[in-house]
């Protein structure tokens, strides 16, 4: 079995996507790039530390720890994840409905997508 330690700092550094303010929502906008997040956004990953232009470096604190894993399928950045066969993530099937089996799905999402990667390659994302 191989080693593997998270990134457990509570913050991280991306590039906007537009421009961002201190003290508010940070969502995924594309492949490793963040902006600010619109209403009722599933892709929320913590709160900008400060104000930055459009393309500029900014830091995050995150909502929870960063993990890198192998992705089962492609996996989109801000694409919800969960479990998949072998240890590995997978994008998160969009609901068809609010039925029980679509809303206790939710319970099974392990964390948000950072990057764009192809079958097998590896997804960062930030732990929910």
């Amino acid at each position: 079995m191989g080693d593997y330690i998270p990134v457990y700092e509570s913050k991280g550094s991306f590039t906007t996507s537009a421009a961002v303010t201190g003290g508010t929502l940070a969502a995924v906008s594309g492949d490793s790039t963040v902006g600010p997040a619109a209403a009722g956004s599933a892709k929320v990953i913590g709160v900008f530390a400060t104000d930055a232009a459009s393309g500029a470096r900014v830091t995050i604190h995150l909502r929870g720890p960063e993990h890198e894993v192998v992705g089962s399928g492609s996996v989109t950045a801000g694409d919800q994840l969960v479990a998949a066969a072998g240890g590995k993530v997978a994008s998160k099937a969009a609901a068809s409905g609010a039925t029980a089996g679509d809303i206790n799905d939710a319970r099974s999402i392990v964390g948000i997508a950072l990057n764009t990667a192809a079958d097998a390659a590896k997804v960062r994302y930030v732990a929910l």
